[in-house]
């Protein structure tokens, strides 16, 4: 069989389903990616999200031993709403990243891998074929980059050429020998605005993120986010877009090419109150569909706690005091208490309040975090 021209075949049908960028690379071992991630692990930065076999993530033929080639695929994304929904005082409003934005990507990309797959075995019946996304074994960027899709660049993200870093991206494993595609050359020279801009300082360097830091990963935890961190949240209620929206291959991008991507205004900018009344139901039949509702709905209430007490919000001032004195969840109470704290140092009408419910609150609570979040709250308001 041709290959060249088979892989013509496969980008041309690639471009009549939706995907926006193809490309091909051999299954080789990611030597370089492999030392990084040794190193990552070493220093202690890694997410916890991730793919724990080292080896797995970078030696392809151990997920299929008959991998020869891995196709490589990008989806851009959009990256501006045609009417975003006000944001006022007593109406404060939380910000879900854009790579959460539509239906959850993973089910986006994984139909259009399915009719890639489907389309190879239509064209060559013993082919053996794998795809991945996302919570695949693989780094998608690693792939992406070799396949000279894109670029790795500073902020850690694949930077097309056409699509800026706004791509969401997939990979396909094949026992078929492809021609190779070569990889890009570097595209951030000088540039290092994504890491002087760094909410919380999360890129070491160029290149090297340390993931505990990261707003990106700190708002998918489900335990307490550190209190250094909590300021440079801001709203944001699920991930973090500031790295990509400084690079400068992204001034001006925003693609329209998927209708399954389109956000709704009141998903992606929601009200935070709203958010800490909904039951796990009334989460799921609301955010379900999104990308960043993985991780349930506990982390997006803790954060618009948080967002909550950046906003020096006093009308949320009931509700944070339900949730300190009657939340099941430590976590929630702990940082309602945090929050609480930063409101009522800025608002002096419900200073009284907000000290005397801490009062309340410590005779009665039993865990040792969030005694400690309502004493160190206490200090810094009788200080």
């Amino acid at each position: 069989m041709d290959m060249h021209a088979l892989k013509e075949e496969i980008i041309k049908y690639s471009q009549a389903i939706g995907i926006d960028k193809i490309g091909f690379t051999t299954a080789a071992p990611f030597t370089d990616l492999k030392a990084r991630l040794y190193q990552q692990r070493t220093l202690g930065y890694q997410s916890g999200f991730e793919e724990k076999d080292i080896e797995l993530r970078t030696e392809p033929t151990q997920i299929m031993p008959e991998a020869q080639s891995i196709i490589a695929i990008a989806l851009a994304y959009p990256t501006k709403m045609p009417h975003r929904p006000e944001n006022t005082k007593g109406k404060r409003r939380g910000n879900f990243a854009r790579a959460s934005w539509g239906q959850d990507y993973h089910d986006v990309l994984r139909e259009r891998m399915k009719k890639l797959e489907a389309y190879i075995l239509n064209r060559v019946p013993d082919a053996i074929v794998q795809s991945m996304v996302d919570t695949g074994a693989l780094s998608d960027r690693a792939v992406a980059e070799r396949a000279g899709v894109g670029r790795v660049g500073k902020h850690t993200n694949l930077i097309t050429k056409e699509f800026g870093s706004y791509v969401y991206l997939g990979e396909l494993l094949t026992s078929l020998r492809f021609p190779s595609d070569t990889p890009i050359e570097d595209l951030c020279g000088e540039c290092n605005l994504c890491v002087d801009k760094c909410p919380s300082g999360a890129l070491v360097q160029g290149g090297q993120l340390n993931a505990q830091k990261c707003i990106a990963f700190l708002t998918q935890k489900k335990d307490f986010i550190p209190e250094p961190y909590r300021k440079a949240i801001g709203n944001r209620v699920y991930g973090c877009d500031t790295c990509q929206q400084v690079c400068p291959y992204n001034r001006g991008v925003d693609f329209h090419h998927h209708l399954e991507m389109e956000p709704d205004p009141e998903k992606v900018k929601p009200e935070l109150k709203m958010l800490l009344g909904l039951s796990n139901r009334e989460f799921k039949e609301r955010f379900g569909s999104m990308s960043g509702s993985w991780r349930g709905k506990k982390p997006i209430q803790r954060n618009a706690i948080i967002a909550l007490g950046n906003y020096k919000d006093a009308t949320a001032v009931t509700l944070l005091i339900d949730c300190l004195l009657r939340d099941p969840r430590p976590v929630i109470r702990g940082t309602a208490a945090w929050s609480l704290g930063k409101i009522a140092k800025a608002d002096s009408e419900v200073l009284q309040k907000v000290l005397d419910v801490f009062q309340q609150a410590m005779i009665s609570e039993t865990d040792d975090q969030v005694l400690k979040e309502i004493e160190h709250s206490k200090k810094e308001l009788i200080n």
